[in-house]
C-alpha cells in the first residue's frame, strides 16, 4: 500500500481540497447543514477507499445523491412539524438503511448487473438533477428565504392554525373513534394556541410550499421583489471566478479559489452577508438516537427512497470506477466496491453525514495528481477531518450565497449534454398515430419531467418499467420478424429441398427461428392457421429455439393440444436442452409428444415420415 506513497499523498491532498467546498455546499443544499456534508465526505471517502474495489476512487457526497437526499429530508422534516431535531433520527436511519442495502447488493453479487440500467433513464435523471440543483439555488443566490418573508408567510397562517388543531385531534384519537369529549378538549386547546406557535407552523408551511422546482417558480415573483443585491453579487462573482479561473489554469481548483477569494473579501470588508450554519468543532459524535428512537413504522414509507439512494449510489460509483479503470489500465471489483460504498454510507449516517458515492471529478483529479492506491482516498478523508477540527469556526463564516453559486455551477455541469445533443439523431422507432417518435427520447423526457416536477424516486421506477416494456416489445417484434412465425409461407431450408413433393400436402414444416417467450407468443399462436387443410403432420424444427420462458411453454402446450385435437401428429426436430427441460416439466414430453416423435436431425425425421405417413393417413 505504501509503495506509491508520494503519489497517493499528492493525489489525496488535492482531491481533499477539491472536495471541501463541494462537501460544504452539498451539506447546506441537503437541509442538514455544512457539517453533514463534511461528515459524509470524511467517512465515505475513508471507508469506501479502505473496503472498496476501486483503488483510486475518491468518494463523498455527489449531486445526484444530494438531490434525492434533499427531497427525502424535506418530506421527513415536514411530517415532523418542521422540527429537524425530531426528524433527524428518521433521516439518518433512512441513510443507514441505504448503506446496508448497498452492502447487500455487493454481497449478493448484483454489482455486475448495475450496468444494465438503460442509458435514457440515467440521462433523464442526471439532467433532472442538474435542473433541480440549478433552480433550487436561485433563491439563496439572491438572498431570498421564503420563511423569512412575513408577507408570504402570513398567507399560511389559517392553514397553520388548522394543522395545529388537526394535531390536537390526532393526539386525542389515538387508536379509537373520536367522541364529543375529544372535540370539546380540542376546542379548549385551540384557545391556548399562541401567535408564536401559529407563526412557526406557518413558516414551515411556507418553506415547504416554496421547496423544489415547482415551489421555487411559485415564489420567484416575491423573490425578485425582495432581492438582496449583496447576496446576488457574491453568488455572481463566485460563478464568474469558477468559470473564469479555469481559463487561466486548472492546476488549482477554481471552486476552491472562488470560495476563498469571495469569502475573504466578504469577511475582510465586514460586509453584512448571511453566513452558512455554524460548523460544530471537535470530533464527530455518533447519533445513537437512530437506535433508541427507531420505529419500523417511521422507516417503511421511505423504504423505496433508501433503495433509490442505494441503487443511485451504486450506479454513480461504478460509472466512476469504469472511468478510473480506463485512466489507470486496471480492473475494479464491482461487488467489493458496492460493499465499500455501503460501509462508508452506513458509518456516515451514524455520525450524521449525508450519503454519497464515487465522485468522478475528485477521482480523476486524484489519478492525475499521482494517486494509485486506496491510501489516496483515505488521505483525502483525513485532510478533511483536519480541516474540520482546525478550521471549523473559520469555515462557518463562508457566505451562504457563495455555496449557492458553487451549486449553480454544479447543476449546470451535472446535466447530460451528450444525451441531449443526441436527441435529434436517435432512431424514431415508435408510432403514435401519424407520428413517429424515438422510444429512447420518450424515456429520457419522461424521467426528466417526472424527476423535475414530481418525485425522483418514482420517476426512476417508472422510467425503468417503461424502458423494460419498450425493450420487450422491440425484442418481441424483432423475434417475430426473424422467426417467420407470422408468415404463411415457409422458405425451405437447404436440407428440405429434396423433401418428397407427394408429401408436401400432408406434412407441414414449421421453422422456429428464435426464442419463444412472452414477446413472441402471439405470433407463434397463429401456427394452427398456417397449416393447410390437407396436412395431418406438423414438423417443428427447433434448431434455433434456444430459449423458452414460462409464457412460451404454455403457448406451446396449447398449440400441441389443439393440433392433437384435430388429429394432427406433431414431430420435433433438434430440440435444444432448455426448451426440452421446460416441456418435460409439464409433461408435454412424453404425454402429448412421445419420445419416438422427437428427432435429433431432420434426416432422421424425414426417414420416419416416409415410413409412417401412409399409416397416419
Amino acid at each position: 500500500m505504501f509503495k506509491h506513497i508520494k503519489g497517493d499523498l499528492f493525489g489525496g491532498i488535492t482531491a481533499g481540497i477539491v472536495a471541501l467546498p463541494l462537501a460544504l455546499a452539498f451539506g447546506v443544499s441537503s437541509g442538514l447543514g455544512p457539517s453533514a456534508g463534511l461528515y459524509g465526505a470524511i467517512f465515505i471517502a475513508f471507508f469506501a477507499a479502505l473496503f472498496g474495489g476501486t483503488n483510486t476512487q475518491i468518494s463523498g457526497p455527489t449531486a445526484p445523491m444530494t438531490a434525492v437526499s434533499m427531497i427525502a429530508i424535506a418530506s421527513i422534516i415536514a411530517l415532523n412539524e418542521g422540527d429537524i431535531s425530531k426528524a433527524l433520527p428518521i433521516i439518518l436511519t433512512v441513510f443507514l438503511l441505504a448503506g446496508l442495502m448497498q452492502i447487500a447488493l455487493g454481497g449478493l453479487g448484483l454489482g455486475t448487473y448495475i450496468k444494465y440500467i438503460p442509458y435514457p433513464v440515467v440521462s433523464g435523471f442526471m439532467t433532472a438533477i442538474g435542473i433541480i440543483i440549478l433552480v433550487t439555488q436561485i433563491l439563496p443566490a439572491i438572498g431570498y428565504y421564503p420563511k423569512e418573508d412575513s408577507e408570504y408567510v402570513t398567507q399560511f397562517k389559517p392553514a397553520a392554525k388548522e394543522k395545529i388543531l388537526e394535531s390536537f385531534l390526532a393526539e386525542n384519537k389515538e387508536d379509537r373513534f373520536l367522541t364529543p369529549e375529544d372535540f370539546k378538549q380540542t376546542i379548549v386547546k385551540a384557545e391556548t394556541i399562541t401567535e408564536t406557535a401559529i407563526l412557526k407552523e406557518a413558516e414551515t408551511l411556507a418553506a415547504n410550499n416554496a421547496s423544489g422546482v415547482l415551489g421555487t417558480f411559485k415564489v420567484l415573483g416575491n423573490a425578485f421583489k425582495n432581492i438582496n443585491w449583496l447576496e446576488f453579487v457574491l453568488a455572481l462573482v463566485t460563478i464568474i471566478i469558477i468559470y473564469g479561473f479555469k481559463r487561466i489554469t486548472t492546476a488549482i481548483p477554481s471552486t476552491l479559489v472562488a470560495l476563498v477569494v469571495v469569502t475573504g473579501i466578504a469577511y475582510g470588508f465586514g460586509l453584512n452577508y448571511r453566513p452558512i450554519q455554524e460548523i460544530p468543532g471537535g470530533l464527530p459524535v455518533p447519533n445513537f438516537e437512530i437506535f433508541t428512537k427507531f420505529k419500523i413504522g417511521n422507516i417503511l414509507p421511505y423504504f423505496f427512497t433508501a433503495l433509490t439512494l442505494a441503487l443511485l449510489g451504486a450506479i454513480d460509483s461504478l460509472l466512476t470506477s469504469v472511468i478510473a479503470d480506463n485512466m489507470t489500465q486496471t480492473k475494479h471489483k464491482p461487488n467489493k466496491e458496492l460493499v465499500g460504498q455501503g460501509i462508508g454510507n452506513s458509518i456516515a449516517a451514524l455520525f450524521g453525514g449525508i450519503p454519497g458515492a464515487g465522485a468522478t471529478i475528485r477521482t480523476v483529479i486524484n489519478i492525475k495528481s499521482g494517486g494509485k492506491t486506496r491510501l489516496s482516498g483515505m488521505i483525502a478523508a483525513v485532510l478533511l477531518l483536519i480541516i474540520l477540527l482546525a478550521l471549523g469556526p473559520v469555515a462557518s463564516q463562508i457566505p451562504a450565497a457563495v455555496l449557492a453559486g458553487i451549486l449553480i455551477t454544479v447543476g449546470i455541469g451535472v446535466m447530460d449534454y451528450k444525451g441531449l445533443k443526441a436527441i435529434p439523431y436517435l432512431p424514431k422507432d415508435i408510432k403514435f398515430g401519424p407520428l413517429k417518435l424515438s422510444s429512447e427520447v420518450i424515456i429520457m423526457v419522461l424521467v426528466f419531467v417526472l424527476s423535475s416536477i414530481w418525485n425522483l424516486v418514482y420517476a426512476v421506477g417508472i422510467g425503468l418499467v417503461f424502458a423494460s416494456l419498450l425493450f420487450m416489445k422491440k425484442i418481441g417484434d424483432l423475434t417475430a420478424e426473424r422467426s417467420n412465425i407470422a408468415s404463411l409461407e415457409e422458405v425451405p431450408w437447404a436440407d428440405e429441398k429434396d423433401f418428397p413433393s407427394k408429401l408436401k400436402e400432408e406434412v407441414f414444416i414449421k421453422h422456429a427461428n428464435g426464442p419463444l417467450f412472452f414477446g413472441s407468443n402471439n405470433e407463434f399462436q397463429i401456427l394452427a392457421d398456417q397449416i393447410p387443410d390437407t396436412a395431418n403432420t406438423v414438423i417443428i424444427r427447433m434448431d434455433k429455439m434456444h430459449y423458452m420462458d414460462q409464457s412460451g411453454l404454455y403457448t406451446m402446450e396449447e398449440i400441441v393440444q389443439e393440433l392433437k385435437k384435430n388429429t394432427i401428429t406433431v414431430l420435433l426436430v433438434d430440440i435444444q436442452n432448455q426448451p426440452r427441460l421446460m416441456m418435460e416439466k409439464i409433461d408435454i414430453i412424453p404425454d402429448l409428444i412421445p419420445q419416438e416423435h422427437i428427432f435429433k436431425t431432420f434426416e432422421a425425421c424425414l426417414k420416419w415420415v416416409k415410413e409412417n405417413i401412409k399409416d397416419i393417413v
